[in-house]
């Protein structure tokens, strides 16, 4: 798991419309591929999917406060796919901060 200070609360909703319109196309346009990930809220967290091609989710992403709390799939770690999206998600995550300081890494393991 991976948990990042975000310095600015981010209402979850906000979170997920903002993945929603950006993650599809930077994926598309940084992997030259036509797969369309599956982006959804369930319950207080956000998962990220691509049922056609990896079974489960790929990331789980849940807002606790200034943190957010991001559970990457074990299984696909090496996977082009998946180190593409971290490297779009730590992108948009920053977007998202309205303080100077952006986002800072506090755990990964």
């Amino acid at each position: 798991m991976k948990v990042i200070t975000l310095h600015t609360r981010i209402n979850p909703d906000k979170l997920l419309a903002h993945l929603i319109q950006n993650l599809n196309p930077l994926f598309r346009e940084q992997r030259q591929e036509d797969i369309a990930l599956k982006i959804e809220r369930v319950g207080d967290a956000i998962e990220i999917s691509q049922p056609e091609m990896y079974d489960g989710i790929l990331f789980h992403l849940k807002i606790k406060g200034r943190q957010l709390w991001i559970t990457r799939n074990a299984n696909y770690v090496t996977d082009v796919n998946s180190l593409t999206i971290e490297s779009i998600l730590n992108s948009l995550f920053e977007d998202l901060t309205d303080d100077v300081r952006g986002v800072d890494l506090i755990i990964e393991g």
